[in-house]
């Protein structure tokens, strides 16, 4: 009996490997294209550390008119939740992220190289496992959960390094007659692994991101079938990453340490080993400590909270570029209107260490994207995110579409656009003031500033209202009544007097400005105060001046 009768009676069914070559054969694409994929599994919410690794993927794959494709790493059956694919895919498509191959919704895809999802290459796996047995190169495990526990115990105690290798790997003493005898004994098997690696060697390899890494070799008799006849991810990515004809395996730093293990199996298969590179987690600072951002700890971990805040997708995937490639900075300085797709990203200028995850450099990233977007496009995003998450916001958009345009038109379509608004959930709170119906909710107090006289802030509301504004004057008009008013109350009409004679004037024209903006809108800094009154228009400055003038005599 030799090896070959071992592996079928093992898998009787099991089709020859170059069935699988011939019908999965190397694609024709350019030469320098790169075939890239996201890999994750059906087991919660997508982190941003995916959506990151998703991007450079499909990034690097683009950029050299390759392939970016999402395959479904569900051999672990029991940790897969319902509608986990969905959650994922519908993740990634919302951030613009289409594969050009994978899985597009729960169970279906597209592209010629799947199936996609690993639970339904279970036959594929087997007939490479059936080849490893033929070979000599892997074997049936009959070590039940208690033997392995008392071999790792013993290990333990005495304090050497734990795994199935060496000396501790027992089934793999046994000899083909002995394997087969218990095969047919009806005992239950697994299938591990025959490691050629030694422990006292060293394995030098040259990661993508990482430059040249050193390893021990791997020794371990690593189990790549289960009792259930799914491999193990180590297995599987082999051979899914093999037939998927993919260049480069771009995944977390996490997966470092399985290098010499990777490598080995690509190896003995007998495949041509891809390109790793291994990127660095997104950090997050903690009281002066660096740590991983954490899906229990931080919400912005989990992809879906982007969504929940308003935050645009373009904000996210332009903030992980920044993160991504420290050249991105000064190429988005030099190039503001170019789209990322322009933008060539490096993997070799990644960093080595964890970048730090910052909300404030996101949110001013999201300032300047949604700066460049028309009032419509803020409009039409903002009732998508209202409709969701805010009722009152998306109703009070739509009961007045023309009159929300022209507000969110404020400042916007200039050399120095407004930039204001960093999420759709910010629109509500920063426009407050130009719809009634939140503006008589407001219960702030004025926060007037140099002129706080009950009787100055008072004359300077009736006199403008009455004998200066006029919504046909325009703006340069409109600015030298207000100059007009502060002359005529005996205030400066230019900041420049009243700094050089700071004794002859209580105040000056931006003082005057002050109060009719804050009895306006309750703020001290807002967009530009013409357009903001153009829009309100005559009859609610009067009411809003006549309340604010009621609120200083309580």
């Amino acid at each position: 009996m030799n090896y070959k009768d071992l592996a079928d009676l093992m898998f009787p069914e099991a089709k020859e490997i170059s069935y699988y070559e011939e019908k999965y054969p190397e694609r024709k694409l350019k030469e320098g294209a790169i075939v890239t994929r996201i890999a994750p599994s059906p087991t919660g919410f997508i982190h941003i550390g995916g959506l990151y690794q998703g991007l450079i993927a499909k990034k690097i794959a683009d950029q050299t008119e390759g392939v970016f494709f999402v395959r479904i790493e569900d051999t672990d059956q029991k940790r897969k939740i319902e509608n986990g694919v969905s959650e994922i895919v519908n993740s990634l498509t919302s951030f613009g992220f289409e594969p050009d191959e994978g899985m597009i919704s729960e169970n279906e895809e597209k592209g010629a190289y799947g199936p996609y999802k690993q639970s339904i290459r279970k036959e594929i796996y087997q007939a490479y496992a059936k080849y490893l047995v033929q070979q000599g190169k892997a074997y049936p495990c009959f070590c039940t959960p208690e033997e392995i526990e008392e071999i790792r115990t013993k290990q333990e105690n005495a304090k050497i390094r734990p795994g199935y290798y060496g000396v501790w790997a027992k089934c793999r003493k046994l000899t083909v007659e002995e394997m087969i005898e218990k095969i047919k004994a009806g005992e239950q098997w697994i299938v591990r692994f025959k490691s050629p690696g030694r422990e006292d060697r060293k394995i030098k390899h040259k990661d993508v991101i990482k430059g040249n890494v050193e390893f021990p070799e791997n020794d371990q008799d690593i189990v790549i079938i289960k009792a259930d006849g799914l491999p193990t991810y180590h297995f599987a990515h082999a051979v899914d990453d093999h037939l998927m004809r993919t260049t480069h395996v771009i995944r977390g730093d996490e997966w470092l340490s399985s290098v010499p293990l990777h490598l080995q199996l690509f190896q003995e298969l007998g495949f041509k080993t891809p390109k790793y590179a291994h990127i660095a987690p997104i950090m997050k600072n903690d009281n002066g400590n660096k740590r991983k951002l954490s899906k229990r700890k931080d919400p912005e971990a989990a992809v879906s909270y982007y969504a929940e805040e308003g935050i645009p997708k373009e904000a996210v995937t332009e903030y992980l570029l920044n993160i991504a490639n420290s050249t991105f900075e000064n190429w988005r300085r030099a190039n503001p209107d170019k789209p990322i797709e322009e933008f060539e990203l490096q993997l070799n200028k990644m960093s080595v260490s964890g970048a730090l995850f910052d909300m404030v450099k996101l949110l001013d990233v999201s300032k300047t994207v949604i700066s460049k977007m028309t009032a419509e496009e803020v409009y039409n995003n903002t009732i998508n995110w209202a409709e969701k998450y805010d009722e009152e916001l998306a109703n009070l958009l739509k009961k007045n579409k023309e009159y929300s345009l022209r507000v969110l038109g404020i400042e916007r379509g200039n050399k120095k656009p407004r930039k204001d608004i960093g999420k759709w959930s910010d629109v509500k709170e920063i426009n407050s003031y130009m719809y009634e119906e939140l503006f008589e909710k407001d219960k702030t107090e004025y926060p007037y500033q140099v002129i706080k006289e009950k009787q100055a802030i008072s004359k300077i509301l009736n006199e403008y209202i009455t004998k200066y504004y006029d919504e046909n004057d325009d703006k340069q008009t409109w600015f030298d009544k207000i100059k007009e008013l502060s002359s005529k109350m005996g205030y400066a009409k230019e900041v420049k007097e009243f700094k050089e004679n700071p004794g002859k004037y209580l105040a000056h024209v931006g003082d005057v400005s002050t109060v009719l903006r804050v009895a306006l809108t309750k703020r001290t800094n807002t967009p530009d105060m013409y357009e903001i009154m153009q829009i309100l228009g005559k009859d609610v400055m009067q009411k809003r001046f006549e309340k604010a003038i009621e609120e200083m005599e309580k």
